[in-house]
């Protein structure tokens, strides 16, 4: 069965390195033809952005693949080995924390080059050493306390309940919920510093929005996001009480009331087409397949890897395979996404107008430095968001780009009559 699952790797591998070859010789051409969606300049930057970043991300899968072999060749035996004194939800404790931590510091140099060298040169990166260690830091207690937790949790429940699986996933699945219910607090507390909109007419305006919709929420929030990156973003955070509405400095800045007001609308969009609770309901379908399929692995798995059929290795199997297992369900998930995008696009720009999502978006696309054409096969793969140029013909837009524009602005443009 072990071949069976190294096969799985290996196409999953194939894929990834056949779309990325594709979309850094699509992008390499692309780039060299007349601006699109973009200005000029920007158009040719951001083309350069995006070939870098696909090389180092094929640098990184390569460097995977040698590190996946490794782990099932002799790194998984000798971890074992250095942990063989301890039983139960301490061994599983502590081989998963030292299996994710030596994959951490294996993957650090990239993380570091992108920052610190890909990121600086495209003006993307404001991170410092010291808010990177910071940040290292802050994480690594938080893994340490509460993904320990939840490691010893689940290895308890996989030694108590003969179908174990089922009651792994209810745990598991409230973990993630509480995750996503906790994440504003967490990220205000130790990471981000959350401050109310001080534009009184911009938080009067979301507000009436919200209410509008029907959407509650804890509040408007502004986040110092630029002493990170200079990219340009919102959200909505939290669930239930928690909720509230972030709105990264850059982009407070960069947009109208008018367009950020659309850009709100698109996700508004997403919440009252019930975007949220069906992807939250996919994610438990796709998470319950997954522990039905690893929580019924024969002997014969385990013996082949050279492991005990105990909790850790059970735990250490479903967090290498799961992975694989997902890329392949992401084509139909991304499609599924891409539709609901393209209806939330729609309702945001009847809550606004089409005009100010189309030039909110090409602001966005300009400041982030987003390259908006791409490889068809890598789209398939990897975009869970309709490329650009689409969303923006979806909505009415008629030119072919902003090359005649002003570098520094995103004029109006011609739309259809509807």
């Amino acid at each position: 069965m072990l071949e069976i699952a190294i096969l799985g790797y290996c196409i999953y591998f194939l894929i990834n390195v056949y779309t990325v070859f594709m979309q850094i010789d699509y992008v390499k051409k692309a780039r060299l033809q007349s601006a699109v969606i973009l200005t000029p300049s920007k158009f040719k930057v951001a083309g350069d952005y995006g070939v870098e970043s696909q090389k180092l991300s094929l640098v990184n899968i390569f460097y995977e693949f040698i590190l996946f072999f490794a782990w099932i060749s002799f790194g998984l035996v000798a971890l074992d080995n250095a942990t063989n004194t301890l039983f139960g939800w301490q061994k599983a404790v502590v081989f998963i924390d030292a299996f994710i931590i030596i994959n951490w510091f294996f993957g650090l140099p990239f993380d570091l080059y992108k920052t610190f060298k890909l990121d600086k040169k495209y003006e993307f990166s404001n991170m410092t050493a010291s808010l990177f260690i910071k940040d290292t830091i802050k994480s690594g207690i938080l893994f340490l306390v509460f993904g320990s937790a939840v490691i010893a949790g689940l290895t308890w429940i996989i030694e108590t309940f003969p179908s174990w699986w089922i009651y792994g996933f209810i745990f598991i699945f409230a973990v993630i919920i509480l995750i996503n219910a906790l994440y504003p607090l967490i990220r205000d507390k130790m990471y981000d510093k959350f401050s109310p909109l001080k534009d009184e007419v911009l938080a009067k305006k979301i507000n009436k929005l919200l209410e509008e919709v029907g959407f509650k929420s804890s509040g408007v929030f502004s986040v110092d996001a630029s002493k990170r990156d200079n990219r340009l973003n919102a959200y909505f955070g939290g669930l239930g009480s928690t909720k509230r509405v972030v709105l990264f400095d850059t982009l407070v800045e960069k947009l109208s009331h008018d367009e950020l007001l659309a850009v709100l609308g698109h996700e508004l969009g997403h919440f009252k087409n019930g975007d949220i609770l069906k992807n939250i309901g996919i994610m438990g379908l796709v998470m319950f397949a997954f522990f039905a399929i690893f929580g019924n692995i024969p002997e014969e798995f385990f013996l082949q890897l050279n492991l005990s059929n105990e909790p850790y290795a059970v735990i250490l199997i479903f967090m290498m395979f799961s992975p694989i297992l997902s890329f392949f369900l992401m084509p139909i998930i991304s499609a599924m996404s891409r539709h609901n995008e393209y209806a939330a696009d729609e309702f945001g720009s009847d809550l606004s107008s089409k005009e100010d999502l189309v030039n909110a978006l090409l602001k966005l696309a300009n400041e982030n430095k987003s390259f908006p054409l791409s490889h068809p096969l890598y789209i398939f793969f990897h975009y869970s968001h309709p490329p650009l140029v689409e969303r923006l013909k979806e909505l009415g837009y008629t030119g072919a780009g902003i090359s005649q524009v002003d570098e520094e602005s995103c004029a109006r443009e011609e739309f259809k009559e509807n």
